[in-house]
């Protein structure tokens, strides 16, 4: 099967949201950025989780991964810079270290991404952004993406975003996501907050590297992979330590929407980037944010 690339379809803060090593929804990177502000905003954050999980995708397993992330605001504008480091790459159906200068077993930094944006707000509560993604992978093809959302600052501030790969995968990602931040406990330093999330997402493949697994040619030569792919819910707390730093636990629960994206043909993946499975992805983040 070829190298895997999740990217045809983003975070920081995937575990989506921050990419979190799941991220979920990269990513993070395409979360919607504060309004503008006429002074230089930003955070940095360091990220640990049980493994690494993009749009439903297994990139790693039996191994803690650690995500550092840098972002800076301007009026509307941010720049994000996010990386994975895997300390025990070990093959997943989606990915495979083997097949390129990364060998298994081995401690590795093995993405890095980069995330420019501009956010506005053309009426009060509502929020649209667009960007431009660059996904450095050493374990698969680097590609890019653009990407577009547009969010509501209503309960569940319900956001709709939609990326598309420009460049070496084409596919079209489409993401629904929900989230909420409750005050539970007041602290010294603060609110501690429960943080809740939830997202479904549909996902198109267009370009020929997205074709299915076709019994009767024992090859990928079916229809071009599209079905609704995956869903997240996740629930947490954010901790403020003071000074602008604040620590917050987190755990993710991922799994595929529909038979396809779990499908497996002739003990093949339908999907040529492997099926979906359920995963449970947990860690701890600390930010600072000036």
């Amino acid at each position: 099967m070829a190298a895997m690339c999740v990217m045809g379809v983003a975070t920081a803060f995937a575990a989506e949201e921050a990419k979190p090593a799941a991220a979920p929804e990269a990513p993070a990177a395409t979360a919607p950025a504060a309004p503008a502000e006429d002074k230089v905003t930003g955070s940095i954050s360091l990220s640990g989780y049980n493994r690494y999980i993009f749009r439903g995708y297994e990139l790693s397993t039996h191994s803690a991964v650690i995500e550092p992330q840098l972002s800076v605001s301007y009026k509307g504008f941010s720049a994000t810079i996010w990386g994975n480091v895997d300390t025990h790459q070990t093959q997943t159906q989606s990915f495979f270290p083997d097949n390129t200068t990364e060998k298994a077993s081995h401690r590795s930094w093995n993405e890095t991404d980069f995330t420019f944006s501009y956010t506005f707000n053309p009426i009060d509560k509502l929020s649209v952004t667009g960007g431009y993604i660059y996904y450095g992978t050493k374990y698969t093809k680097e590609t890019e993406e653009l990407f577009a959302s547009i969010s509501y600052d209503w309960y569940g501030k319900p956001t709709l975003t939609v990326n598309r790969d420009i460049r070496s995968y084409p596919g079209t990602y489409i993401n629904l996501s929900l989230s909420h931040s409750e005050p539970v406990y007041k602290i010294s330093t603060g609110d501690i907050t429960l943080d809740l999330g939830a997202s479904v997402a549909y996902f198109i493949g267009d370009g020929s590297y997205w074709k299915t697994y076709d019994s009767s040619t024992g090859a990928y030569t079916g229809s071009k992979y599209s079905a609704l792919h995956d869903g997240m819910v996740k629930a947490g707390f954010t901790i403020p330590l003071g000074k602008g730093f604040s620590v917050s636990p987190v755990a993710q629960y991922i799994f595929p929407l529909s038979s396809k994206a779990k499908k497996s043909v002739d003990g093949n993946s339908y999907n040529p980037n492997g099926k979906l499975d359920q995963n449970f992805v947990y860690g701890v983040g600390l930010t600072f944010s000036f």
